[in-house]
């Protein structure tokens, strides 16, 4: 198998040379209706090529949420195949948000599924979740590092829910968000310029300073716009680590469309504000 350049490379690139913004793909039932789409397969591809061509050759990363499209069957995943495809066609890194998690070989199965090379499926990188056990992601890690992917784990989510699990405190006084934020930091050991592991930490939550963010790898943080964090707040969540941060903006800039010149107009906004904010720190 001939893997790509590591992911965490092509990534510190593509933030460098487009902005460090990643604009998801998250065709759910509301957002189809505001854009006077039906809610059906039809309006599901309307939706996703109109964010492809307007994001796909000028944002860093675009975010499919395998979800909104597996609710409509194999039609459905036809339709992000295709998503997929034109995206990275395009330019774009893709990730596919798709927090899967499980053991042996289904979590192997899972990971074929998104970061094998000749997969329909293909992505840059995939969300995964290590709540079995950091190590029972271990054939994701594998395929990520063969085929020049990557993870982004769940580690300390914006979810209130979340809590209760990541906020948890190990035998050894670690609480559980920490210890996925080392796993990490070990996978990433060396690389340059940035490793290919990365955590989902939410931009919402505050102050992260009691928490060593620098893992050498990306830091994806939803939360910007509709769940109310702003550019502005990046450095104070993430401070010196900011720079690595992949900030994620779905509605806010969703709700312009269908109009693509809207949409680009709203990336790019986003991605102005966060360059600005990236570069005060």
């Amino acid at each position: 198998m001939t893997g790509l350049e590591p992911f965490g490379a092509r990534l510190r690139r593509a933030m460098d040379e487009r902005g460090p913004l990643c604009v998801g793909i998250d065709p759910h039932a509301s957002l189809l209706a505001e854009w006077g789409l039906n809610d059906d397969v039809a309006g599901l591809e309307r939706f996703s090529r109109t964010v492809v061509e307007a994001m796909a050759e000028r944002v860093a990363v675009l975010k499919p949420q395998s979800a909104f499209f597996e609710r409509f069957g194999s039609r459905g995943i036809a339709v992000l195949e295709k998503a997929v495809e034109e995206a990275r066609a395009a330019g774009a890194l893709v990730v596919m948000d798709a927090k899967r998690g499980d053991i042996g070989s289904t979590m192997a199965a899972y990971a074929e599924a998104f970061l094998r090379k000749d997969s329909p499926l293909f992505s840059d990188a995939l969300t995964v979740s290590p709540y079995l056990g950091y190590g029972a992601l271990e054939p994701a890690v594998q395929l990520a590092r063969e085929s020049g992917a990557g993870l982004f784990v769940l580690a300390l989510t914006s979810n209130p829910e979340g809590g209760e699990v990541q906020h948890a405190v190990r035998a050894d006084g670690r609480n559980v968000g920490a210890t996925v934020l080392a796993h990490l930091a070990a996978e990433n050991a060396g690389e340059e310029p940035l490793g290919s592991f990365g955590a989902v930490v939410g931009a919402t939550l505050g102050d992260l300073s009691s928490y060593d963010l620098d893992i050498n790898g990306p830091l994806l943080a939803p939360g910007i716009g509709a769940q109310g964090a702003t550019p502005a707040d990046l450095p104070g969540v993430f401070g010196a680590a900011v720079r690595n941060v992949v900030p994620n903006v779905s509605r806010g800039v969703l709700r312009h469309g269908p109009d693509v010149v809207a949409l680009r107009d709203a990336a790019e906004r986003f991605a102005q504000e966060i360059r600005a904010s990236v570069a005060a720190r």
